[in-house]
């Protein structure tokens, strides 16, 4: 199982989720997506995307300056 970093950093919405999904697709099942992310939507965004995609949203924390990170498991 393989931990891939992303920083979507001063990219709006929906720019991270798109790049999340990019790299989910070179991923393998069971390896762990962590994003950071400014965007004012990024948390509803990615907890939708997981929804939808059937991944796993293992935990949110809020960086401090608007700043959010998530790992998610593909």
């Amino acid at each position: 199982m393989a931990t891939k970093a992303l920083d979507c950093r001063g990219l709006q919405c929906p720019q991270p989720r798109l790049k999340m999904t990019l790299e989910a697709l070179s991923m393998k099942p069971g390896d762990i997506l962590e994003c950071i992310a400014d965007c004012s939507t990024f948390e509803s965004d990615v907890r939708e995307w997981c929804a939808n995609s059937k991944k796993a949203l293992l935990w949110f924390k809020n960086d401090g300056n608007g700043t959010k990170r998530c790992q998610v498991r593909i």
